[in-house]
């Protein structure tokens, strides 16, 4: 890896869960933090979930990392 990678959690979707991109790429749609800690797992990021909400380098958008409903 030549550099951090760019971490983005996307303002939840109309029917719930949030987008997850690393990298430019859509690794799928994330409904807790355990969800987003598996999909930087699989991107080759051992991240706690526990860690992922503190984590300074995930940007969050559109709330932060205790929404996950719908958007009203």
């Amino acid at each position: 890896m030549s550099g951090p990678l760019r971490v983005i959690v996307h303002p939840p979707s109309p029917t719930g869960g949030r987008r997850v991109r690393v990298d430019g790429e859509i690794l799928g749609l994330a409904h807790n933090l355990t969800d987003v800690a598996e999909f930087l797992r699989r991107a080759g990021l051992e991240v706690d979930s526990s860690d992922v909400a503190r984590a300074p380098w995930i940007d969050w958008r559109g709330g932060g990392p205790e929404w996950w409903g719908p958007e009203t």
